[in-house]
């Protein structure tokens, strides 16, 4: 079986943001037995900024700037990757880190020869680490929280698990730490927006991420046919315990039937929206029951600030989002054609405002 685990900034680092090296034991120790049962691990940590802050004398909260934020991942990436890789040589295995960029995920080849590289290390017995290229990111082209990149990993290796480990046991129907009552969620069929946005952010300062990041990551691995699993990285045997689908392990969210290519899951889950196009009620019915592109007939309207290739929601009468895709013209043009046909438009230009290749339905068909 092919495992995907990650691990949040917050499991891996102490109060004061230094790396906790007896809980990277412990997670090494999990992926050692997980290892020792057959199974190829793919680990996915962050860590890398929150490790650098005290090796720069730098406290307080974390810093917004990409330009420090870029110079304390790489002082901090070697020291969390030495610790990893003597924790795990402490159980005869062998660390590899991979550092990995969007641009890994979008073009063809890239993505070839990133699943390639993963494939190979797994095949010699190495352990990967993964972590995003934090130090020569771009600040529009970043994956911008590691439980996006661990899904993506997990797509890429054709993974059966994704285990996305956090400080909490799952998600719950409340926040635990001020409600009582609050229960855990043991399944979830669907994540949708609307359950996406009662999980919250982050409310630690060290961690990027939160319950929000962790359910959009599932989202992402299920349409990826990933199982993905949220449980608390304290928890005992928690590793083997998503692996084997125990109750109660944490939050499971099932996979979908249908699997998306690596280039539509960037589309759909990756790449910011820059505007949003309004189709009548044909258009909507024919983008989503015959796999049609976008003509500009069907537009009713168009906002934004999208020029060519951006992405692009498109939303039907109801105002509800049922399509993401890359816009072939910008904003301006859509605007000027919407509701026409295609005969009324100039011949020297293709009219497809959409095109099929280039979008994703995410409503069910």
């Amino acid at each position: 079986m092919n495992v995907v685990v990650k691990i949040g900034t917050t499991s891996v680092t102490d109060v004061h943001g230094a790396i906790d090296p007896t809980a990277v034991e412990k997670l090494c120790t999990e992926v050692a037995a997980l290892r020792g049962a057959h199974h190829r691990v793919v680990v996915v940590s962050s860590g890398a900024i929150s490790a650098g802050l005290p090796a720069l004398g730098l406290s307080g909260a974390r810093p917004t700037d990409l330009a420090t934020l870029q110079a304390v991942s790489a002082v901090g990436q070697h020291r969390l990757m030495r610790v990893y890789e003597d924790a795990l040589s402490r159980h005869g295995l062998v660390a590899g880190q991979v550092l990995l960029a969007p641009l890994d995920f979008v073009n063809r080849s890239q993505y070839l020869h990133a699943r390639q590289t993963l494939g190979r290390l797994l095949d010699l017995g190495v352990v990967p680490v993964v972590n995003e290229n934090d130090a020569v990111a771009d600040d529009e082209i970043r994956f911008g929280d590691n439980d996006r990149l661990a899904a993506l990993v997990a797509h890429l290796i054709s993974a059966d698990v994704l285990v996305l480990l956090t400080d909490t046991e799952g998600m719950f129907t409340a926040d635990p730490r001020i409600d009582a009552e609050a229960s855990l969620i043991d399944e979830i069929v669907e994540v949708d927006a609307a359950l996406e946005a009662a999980a919250g952010s982050s409310s630690d300062a060290r961690g990027s991420g939160g319950m929000a990041s962790k359910l959009a990551a599932a989202r992402i691995a299920a349409w990826s046919g990933v199982t993905a699993v949220i449980a608390g990285a304290a928890r005992a045997g928690i590793l083997q315990a998503a692996v084997n689908g125990e109750q109660g392990v944490g939050t499971v969210v099932r996979p979908r039937d249908r699997r998306l290519s690596a280039r539509k899951l960037w589309i759909a889950f990756a790449v910011g929206s820059s505007g949003r196009i309004t189709v009548d009620a044909g258009a909507r019915d024919a983008l989503i029951g015959s796999g049609r592109s976008l003509l500009p007939a069907g537009v009713v309207s168009a906002i934004g600030t999208f020029g060519l290739d951006d992405a692009v929601e498109v939303v039907g009468p109801d105002d509800q989002v049922f399509a993401k895709g890359l816009a072939r013209h910008p904003v301006a043009r859509v605007q000027e054609w919407a509701g026409r046909r295609s005969a009324d438009l100039p011949t020297d230009t293709a009219p497809v405002i959409i095109h099929r290749d280039d979008m994703v339905v995410l409503t069910a068909t």
